[in-house]
């Protein structure tokens, strides 16, 4: 239905006049919040944090004049529309109008009246997601979660060694363990281990970990050394501070198909990089070994901010 936009703008600046900061917006964004001491403080905080009051409105006036239902036809990337019947800031129908219009979209509805996505029943949403990206709803399992999942080695690490010899070897590889981790914390992901002649690490967005992998590639260059990268997402087993499971495996063969300096990525990956920047060269299908199925390699060509 046609919408009185500026009437909807005026609104919100009437609510938020003089109560921003406050938590005014929770009855509106994040109704399970309401009540709930540590949860309204929290959103009051977000307010204060995020924007001034007029700023605020200048943001939902942009919002608001966003429109790209003439473009929704031509995205051609793999896309799930999750959505809350009860959200009191976007009517549902806003949303079955996006799956409806984007070729092939996954379109997810729950009972519910948060605008939030972590409020609420945060897990079915989560399982939506982890469905629609590994095909299994495993993921409300505490003991697994999802992530986008690095491998690294060093090219020809035994020759090095052995023409180095122990103690310079030894120097070297903790200069490219630091490098490593470093770049791997300074994307906001988590070094799992070290696996001798490189390391395993993981990360919560799959851009960050294709630059972190180019930033570790260019990074040992000086050291007279090189590594090779694989990247994969999906769902992990915990076991403690390690990891495990099909989608490690499956990283680490990935890895093992790179050339020198290389950064390798599954198609799943590409699919959720699709609009960051980052390049990708389109490798073809290969067997895994030991991973069952055909996968679709893509070598990363430019990685912005690596």
């Amino acid at each position: 239905r046609t919408v009185d936009r500026e009437a909807v703008i005026q609104s919100f600046g009437a609510l938020i006049d003089g109560a921003w900061g406050t938590g005014v917006l929770a009855p509106m964004f994040a109704p399970a919040a309401v009540g709930v001491a540590r949860l309204e403080r929290w959103v009051a905080h977000w307010e204060r944090t995020s924007a001034r009051p007029g700023e605020a409105l200048a943001l939902f006036r942009m919002a608001c004049s966003i429109d790209v239902r003439d473009l929704l036809p031509a995205v051609r990337v793999p896309t799930l529309v999750v959505h809350r019947m009860g959200d009191r800031v976007v009517p549902a129908s806003a949303g079955r109008y996006l799956a409806k219009n984007i070729p092939g979209a996954v379109w997810k509805e729950h009972p519910g009246e948060d605008h939030m996505p972590f409020l609420g029943d945060c897990d079915a949403v989560v399982a939506d997601i982890g469905e629609f990206l590994t095909g299994s709803r495993s993921l409300r399992d505490p003991e697994e979660a999802l992530a986008t999942i690095l491998f690294t080695d060093i090219v020809a690490s035994t020759e090095r060694a052995a023409e180095l010899g122990d103690r310079r070897w030894r120097t070297l590889l903790d200069e490219h363990d630091a490098l490593a981790l470093r770049e791997i914390e300074r994307h906001r992901g988590r070094l799992v281990k070290s696996t001798g002649d490189g390391v395993l690490g993981v990360f919560d967005g799959p851009a960050r970990a294709i630059s972190s992998a180019t930033a570790i590639a260019r990074g040992v260059e000086p050291l007279g050394i090189r590594i090779r990268a694989g990247l994969h997402i999906g769902g992990v087993q915990l076991r403690g501070s390690d990891i495990g499971g099909v989608a490690v495996h499956a990283a680490a063969r990935i890895m093992s198909a790179a050339g020198p300096g290389e950064v390798l990525v599954s198609s799943s990956v590409k699919d959720l990089v699709a609009g960051t920047g980052i390049e990708l060269a389109d490798r073809g299908e290969r067997e895994l070994k030991g991973v069952p199925g055909t996968w679709r390699i893509f070598a990363v060509a430019r990685a912005p901010g690596a």
